[in-house]
């Protein structure tokens, strides 16, 4: 189904609903082509080709909401499904908050050229995918005699969508993904420690395929043997591939839902500092070929850039039409797009190597975050840090502290921002964090 056949059956379809007792309707229809592939032991261990397509439709009727979904998309069945579940919403409470949102925030149709999509993934043929897997898990297998298993996965997508309402957005959207990884598992005295490394990329000349297994079977081996170290307060980094562990409760905080549920440690913070005056954080549609840019949300609300956090003080939430309406808050966005984090001046090497004692955190194992208070503790692993030199692994270590204080004990951010992500983190630098065994 080409993008004009897909406008067609979505205003068909919010046509059929309005005239069936709708007041107002949003009709999303969307196509993804995928591929999945794994290999372990340089034997193809499963192969997964899909194409699904699918109509998402949402009702406001008397008062009343209701969402729906169906992948039947002949004209009769579409209908059918539409009547029959405009009745069954009309057995909903009514909740005068749930409305399309207001036409001036929809997208108008104009900004740069994004570019999202890669033609060359429509003629990449299956062989040639099995192929790149392999070249990544070869680099990693039989290289040493303490590995017991090498796994390597190709996957890539492309997807697109149009969005319909009835009070008068139209608009579509859609991108290319590709995604090699490798994981190594090996033996040890103490266990069998695992690891992995992945390249990510839109377009297939942009994807990294080189030193993944070399990398995923470095960082294993890097593990062999942890220690613990002493509980007590320490300097720590976070290594930017997993300070989304971190940072995924302080974005959870600013979300409208959450705010509304009072869930949020950041309500009520809007204009006030929230972090140490070297974090920034600005959410920015706008990046050509960027992992979250967009032209309008998943509302059709345009996108903006916008601070999030600006030298500490928090700036925005993410408010759609919804939330906005019973929080009294003007919409911004329901959700993220490409989140951008300030960066430093020096790299993750120089940074661990200025450290007389402390630890670099590669990894993240369980935990939690109350999101009404702030209070977190999670399992990490990593590396102890003397006299800026790497002294051992550690694992069954434990994290924790409360998000309100702890990003102002944020005293650096590295030069080494995280490219192939919607959030582009740098590995960050805290100072005195609460460490404890397990």
């Amino acid at each position: 189904m080409d993008t004009n056949e897909k406008y067609n059956l979505a205003n068909l379809a919010v046509g059929h609903a309005l005239k069936n007792g709708a007041g107002q309707v949003s009709a999303t229809i969307s196509e993804t082509r995928s591929t999945d592939i794994e290999v372990r032991d340089q034997k193809t261990d499963s192969l997964k080709e899909s194409n699904r397509s699918g109509l998402s439709i949402s009702f406001y009727v008397d008062g009343k909401f209701s969402s729906h979904t169906t992948n039947r998309l002949k004209k009769e069945d579409l209908f059918r499904f539409i009547e029959e579940a405009i009745i069954a919403t009309r057995y909903l409470a009514e909740d005068e908050f749930r409305t399309l949102p207001e036409p001036e925030l929809y997208y108008k149709g104009s900004g740069p050229d994004l570019n999202l999509y890669d033609q060359k993934l429509d003629s990449l043929d299956t062989k040639t995918k099995i192929s790149m897997a392999n070249q990544a898990l070869n680099e990693a297998y039989k290289k040493d005699d303490r590995i017991i298993s090498v796994t390597s996965g190709y996957s890539d997508s492309i997807s697109n969508m149009v969005l319909v309402t009835s009070n008068g957005f139209s608009g579509d959207t859609g991108g290319s993904n590709i995604t090699l990884y490798v994981e190594v598992s090996v033996n040890s005295e103490t266990g069998r420690p695992s690891d992995y490394w992945y390249e990510s990329a839109l377009f297939l000349d942009k994807l990294k395929t080189s030193d993944i297994g070399k990398k995923a079977l470095e960082r294993t081996l890097n593990k062999i043997n942890p220690q613990k170290i002493a509980t007590g307060r320490y300097p720590v980094i976070v290594e930017n591939r997993v300070v989304g562990n971190i940072i995924n409760p302080l974005f959870q905080a600013l979300q409208g839902s959450r705010i509304y549920q009072k869930q949020s440690f950041l309500a009520g913070k809007e204009n006030n500092p929230v972090a140490s005056p070297l974090l920034t954080v600005f959410d920015d549609p706008f990046i050509p070929s960027g992992f979250g840019s967009r032209y309008f949300d998943e509302e059709g609300l345009t996108a903006v850039k916008r601070p999030i956090i600006e030298n500490g003080v928090l700036k925005s939430f993410y408010i759609d039409t919804y939330y906005g309406k019973k929080l009294g808050m003007k919409p911004t966005s329901g959700s993220s797009s490409n989140v951008l984090f300030n960066k430093g001046t020096r790299s993750l090497e120089e940074m661990t190597g200025s450290l007389a004692k402390g630890l670099l955190i590669t990894g993240f194992n369980g935990g939690n975050c109350n999101g009404s208070t702030g209070d977190f503790s999670y399992g990490i692993e990593g590396y102890f840090i003397r006299d800026g030199k790497i002294v051992h692994p550690v694992n069954e270590m434990n994290i924790s502290g409360n998000m309100n204080q702890f990003w102002f004990s944020l005293e650096e951010s590295g030069n080494d921002i995280l490219e192939n992500d919607a959030v582009r983190t740098p590995s960050l630098l805290f100072r005195d964090v609460d460490l404890s065994g397990l």
